[in-house]
């Protein structure tokens, strides 16, 4: 009796193994599969900070890198495709007066529109967008026309 009660807990033994080999084995193959998937689904291109960050519908985005003197604030998606984006926000830009460190911010209601989606320098395999326009819904700044279309940097 004692002999059968080995020999099935060595049966069973061998069988979780071959279970657990089996599984094993059929994982990577799994990944595999998923991982070309994803690479056959077509990615939406990102925005890229001034970090050199990837972004996708950020909630705030720093237009003037250099000296923080215009930011986007408060952005609301209604859109991020593969051509274009769209959001509602405020760009709240300082007014430089009498110079830029002694200049006021001010806020105003724009809809920004992301386009022009290009490879991206730094990382060929994912696009991103390399053109911003604003459109000023509700007054603007001195100096600004009624839509101002900037390049992004790659």
């Amino acid at each position: 009796m004692r002999r059968h009660t080995v020999s099935t807990a060595v049966a069973l033994c061998a069988a979780s193994l071959l279970g657990v080999m089996g599984t094993a084995s059929a994982a990577p193959r799994a990944a595999e599969a998923a991982h070309t998937a994803q690479r056959q689904q077509p990615v939406d291109p990102v925005l890229v900070d001034c970090f050199w960050r990837p972004q996708l519908q950020p909630g705030d985005f720093m237009i003037a890198c250099g000296d923080g003197n215009s930011l986007l604030t408060s952005l609301h998606w209604s859109s991020w495709g593969a051509d274009s984006a769209l959001a509602e926000g405020v760009n709240v830009v300082n007014d430089c007066v009498p110079y830029c460190a002694a200049g006021r911010f001010h806020s105003y209601r724009v809809i920004v529109r992301l386009d022009d989606p290009q490879p991206w320098k730094k990382h060929p395999q994912v696009r991103h967008y390399t053109r911003m326009s604003l459109v000023y819904t509700d007054g603007r700044p001195a100096g600004y026309g009624r839509v101002e279309t900037y390049p992004l940097w790659n």
